[in-house]
């Protein structure tokens, strides 16, 4: 044994050949973790010392490394920038002298090598793979750069094209796609993996393979000269440009930097990369999508919790078919839970079969399922104008019509038919559950079970707690949700559950904001130069007019001293003439279809002279007036859920309107949001908006944390939760 600590071992192979093999204690995976590097660096000085032929690198775990340990990442970004370039120096001395050992190295991939552990694997002269291991470097979704070397090495290794494609977007790359490029050196079957690692030295001793002219390739400047560079990188910047956006700026700045370094040593060129990561480690947008990662590693970790202490659903069944039926059909099916679907009318099993084919077509069509997979899948989805086998399904979703009456009767209905274990789910997205419990005999086997649509595209799911649910019924839904591969958060019953409670006083803004004399095409224009996919009028007519008011009748009723408008809205108006959206092929905007058959999105005076109706005069916001008086409503609401205890933790409640209504990702959520401003300013701010009425009025306990500077992000940040 060379060297034993907790995170990797060297050992000597009988070839004479060092073997050097991570397995971080305590964990599934292998992650660069402080600890982790600490070992590497006193590994690699015992190696670099010992009497070996060469190095291999590989894993004991099902993967290689998943990349640096990110829960580290909040504290680091938040140290001076001196303190961050020398972590980076630091860490870059390490994998240089990997780079440069005595001898030839190899790394064996196996399962996934991301961010640093990619790095890692170029620092090394030769990669073997087995057919499924995934390469990546993913920072640039975290809002930074790759840090250990990645922008140098990369592009001298691959090409300047495949390494401003693979770092720009972030994409996992396959075993065949590295090979082709040059980044993996042989494919082979897990069991020889180490074979041919140490085939790759010995051929190496033998003169067949010249390690040496390898490091001298990715420590000198890009072969790439004169118009060649040029193109090859500001072709790229365009590109990267346009896809990122001005809001994500670490993609642009990885090409900027591979460019700025492409004619220089390793030296200068890492000093390049340090800059500039350490440039876009401390912006708002890497923190922000840091702390998302974090949250998404809360939520799974406390998913999954619940999902152990849940029974299996072996079997579901959805009432209501239909659009949304069908997608629930689709979604469980797809995933290998066969579902029951039943309707009361032909035409409705007919619609919610069509949804069901259509969507596993396209899977068909795009090559991610074979068409015997597809008909296996359909034939997983029951289709039924009765209860004939409703007594063998662990778990029935209601999805019928949005109406407290209907659903009652068709939940009490039900309840007669299933076992007396099996959980009833009500995919409402207003009605409160603990109302429609009141039909039910057995109230601790019911909850609310909220998709949003389109189901297959919509990562969330609300699962709502009414006062009587049972938490076995909670972790039953909670599991069935992940089955579906889908986001799942727990929250208590209130008009409207987490995200549309937090959404209609968004709405109602914006209704007050064109009484006032906005313009809703300019409104549209600014929010979504925000950040948001698309404008609240926009919204709305995908929603569909109908369904807005519906809505908003019902948290009018719940909360009427914010919600409830003393005043016809725009949206109150272009219902009454039947402009419900797309889906009557006009609301606030007109549409047609495209040659896609997608509804393309056309300005309409009619609709701009209705608007007109209902305001007291026409005049013209800031951007900012605009931003301000829409975010502010929509925070604030935000704060009350989670004062209420309608969610549980800041981390489900900017998560919650990511997923579920597209917050723009790099501004962390509404919390966030807030935090970034300070709880002092955004009161401030709120208070100038005051007499547009209680919308606009802070909480008492956010008036505390304005006063004694509390954030609701604060160290050590909350991520993990098993």
């Amino acid at each position: 044994m060379i060297f034993k600590g907790t995170a990797l071992s060297i050992d000597r192979l009988p070839s004479g050949i060092a073997s050097l093999v991570f397995d971080l204690e305590g964990s599934s995976v292998n992650k660069f973790n402080q600890q982790t590097l600490l070992e590497l660096r006193e590994a690699i000085a015992a190696v670099a010392g010992a009497e070996v032929e060469g190095l291999i690198f590989s894993s004991a775990n099902p993967g290689f490394i998943v990349g640096a340990d990110i829960t580290e990442f909040t504290t680091l970004f938040q140290a001076p920038e001196q303190e961050i370039l020398g972590w980076l120096r630091e860490a870059n001395a390490l994998f240089n002298s990997i780079e440069d050992l005595p001898f030839p190295t190899v790394t064996a991939l196996n399962g996934v090598a991301l961010g640093g552990g990619m790095e890692l694997a170029i620092a090394t002269d030769y990669r073997v793979a087995t057919a499924t291991a995934t390469l990546g470097f993913p920072e640039v979704k975290l809002g930074i750069i790759p840090g250990f070397g990645g922008t140098v090495r990369a592009p001298r290794l691959v090409g300047a094209d495949n390494a401003n494609q693979w770092i720009s977007s972030g994409q996992h790359i396959g075993a065949e796609e590295a090979f082709a490029a040059g980044a993996v050196d042989a494919i082979v079957e897990p069991d020889r993996l180490i074979g041919a690692a140490e085939s790759i030295i010995e051929q190496c001793k033998q003169g067949k393979l010249d390690y040496r002219a390898v490091r001298n390739r990715k420590t000198s400047p890009l072969l790439l000269r004169g118009a060649e560079l040029m193109v090859a990188f500001e072709t790229a910047k365009g590109m990267v440009a346009q896809q990122a956006g001005p809001n994500f700026p670490a993609p642009l700045a990885a090409v900027t930097t591979m460019q700025k370094a492409a004619t220089m040593e390793r030296a200068g060129a890492l000093e390049c990369e340090h800059a500039s990561f350490v440039q876009m480690a401390r912006t708002e947008v890497a923190a922000n999508l840091v702390q998302l990662f974090l949250n998404d590693q809360y939520l799974g970790g406390k998913a999954r919790k619940l999902s152990r202490e849940a029974g299996a659903v072996r079997r579901a069944a959805v009432l209501g078919a239909g659009i949304m039926g069908g997608g629930i059909a689709y979604q469980s099916a797809l995933r290998g839970v066969p579902i029951t679907m039943k309707d009361i009318a032909q035409t409705g099993i007919d619609a919610g079969l069509a949804e069901a084919r259509k969507l596993f077509a396209k899977r068909v069509a795009r090559g991610r399922m074979s068409g015997e997979a597809m008909l296996d899948a359909m034939l997983a989805i029951t289709p039924t104008l009765d209860y004939g086998g409703f007594d063998q399904v662990d778990l029935v979703v209601e999805a019928v019509v949005e109406n407290p009456e209907v659903k009652k009767q068709v939940l009490a209905e039900v309840e007669q038919q299933v076992g007396a274990d099996s959980v009833i789910a009500t995919n409402t997205s207003t009605i409160s559950v603990d109302s429609l419990a009141a039909a039910l005999r057995r109230p601790e086997n019911f909850c609310g079970m909220h998709f949003f649509n389109p189901v297959p595209v919509m990562p969330l799911v609300e699962v709502i707690r009414g006062e009587r649910t049972s938490p076995a019924a909670i972790a039953t839904v909670v599991a069935y949700a992940r089955a579906l591969g889908k986001t799942p958060i727990v929250v208590n019953d209130c008009p409207g559950f987490l995200v549309n409670r937090i959404l209609f006083p968004y709405f109602a803004a914006f209704s007050l904001l064109l009484r006032d004399g906005a313009d809703f095409q300019a409104v549209d224009r600014v929010m979504e130069k925000f950040g948001w996919p698309m404008g609240p009028a926009y919204l709305l007519d995908v929603i569909g007019m109908d369904t807005g008011v519906h809505a908003q009748a019902v948290m009018a009723r719940g909360f009427p001293e914010r919600m409830g408008l003393k005043f016809t809205s725009a949206m109150d108006v272009l219902y009454q003439h039947k402009r419900l959206g797309q889906k009557s092929g006009s609301g606030f905007y007109r549409y047609e279809a495209d040659r896609s058959g997608k509804p393309r999105k056309l300005a309409d005076t009619t609709a701009s002279e209705l608007v007109a109706t209902v305001q007291e005069q026409q005049r013209q916001f800031t951007d900012q007036e605009i931003i301000d008086r829409l975010m502010l409503a929509m925070c604030l609401e935000t704060v009350r859920c989670l004062e209420d205890g309608i969610v549980e933790s800041p981390m489900e409640a900017d998560m919650g309107l990511i997923l579920g209504l597209g917050f723009p990702t790099f501004r962390g959520g509404a919390l966030r949001y807030i935090d970034a401003m300070g709880a002092a300013e955004f009161c401030r701010l709120a208070d100038q908006y005051r007499d547009l009425g209680a919308l606009y009025e802070p909480t008492a306990g956010l008036r505390e944390m304005a006063t004694v500077g509390r954030k609701f992000y604060a160290l050590p940040q909350a991520g993990q939760e098993d």
